[in-house]
């Protein structure tokens, strides 16, 4: 072999060496760091100006409804979460029962003397948030005519929106006597075509809210 061929030889070997030394060397140099991103965290309060509560009673064997509410509830609770659940166990509520409001000043009337006013404890309904399940099953503790008893309703909490719904027997607080009181006093109104008076035991619930949030 000649020399300039050796030469070339050698320069050919080397050169491919160092692409082979290069190439083994580039996968380390060329990795990408992947940065994850960073999470948003929310954290949620309580707006009175944003929640609503409603009751539905039924009179006469129709069982036509009557709704309403109460103008005067008191909600307390956590300041702030980043757990809305938790927000929402966390609340306690105090009704003022000479509030309540059905569009009817009359009815209004009657209702706060004839059926709260008739009560051991007249002035106030409390309660509060016992648990929120998984399964959409909500426990509250309330407290009327000086008897608290648990009520369980259905319940949705998605995006800081919270609906409540049951239906309660005010015969749980033993208060069928001032049901009656009621009835009595409503007599001409409760009264239907077939000439039966009748108050139903039974009262619809519901409550919304939108929890304000501030996220970063």
């Amino acid at each position: 072999m000649k020399l300039d061929d050796m030469k070339k030889g050698i320069l050919t070997l080397a050169a491919f060496a160092s692409v082979l030394v290069l190439a083994s060397c580039g996968s380390e140099e060329t990795v990408d760091e992947k940065v994850a991103p960073a999470l948003e965290i929310c954290y949620y309060t309580y707006d009175d100006e944003t929640s609503a509560m409603t009751w539905t009673a039924y009179k006469t064997t129709a069982k036509v409804d009557v709704g309403g509410t109460f103008n005067e509830i008191t909600i307390t609770g956590d300041k702030s979460s980043d757990d809305p659940k938790k927000l929402i166990e966390s609340l306690s509520f105090s009704i003022n029962t000479e509030s309540v409001e059905t569009n009817d000043e009359g009815r209004n009337k009657k209702i706060a003397s004839f059926f709260f006013g008739k009560m051991n404890e007249p002035a106030t309904i409390t309660g509060r948030v016992k648990s929120l399940d998984d399964n959409g099953k909500a426990t509250l503790e309330v407290k009327m005519n000086g008897v608290s008893t648990d009520v369980v309703g259905e319940y949705t909490l998605v995006d800081g929106t919270f609906d409540f719904n049951a239906t309660i027997d005010v015969a749980k607080w033993d208060a069928l006597k001032a049901l009656q009181s009621l009835s009595e006093a409503c007599r001409e109104k409760h009264t239907g075509d077939d000439g039966i008076l009748k108050t139903w035991s039974e009262v619809a619930l519901t409550f919304s809210t939108q929890l304000a949030s501030d996220c970063n």
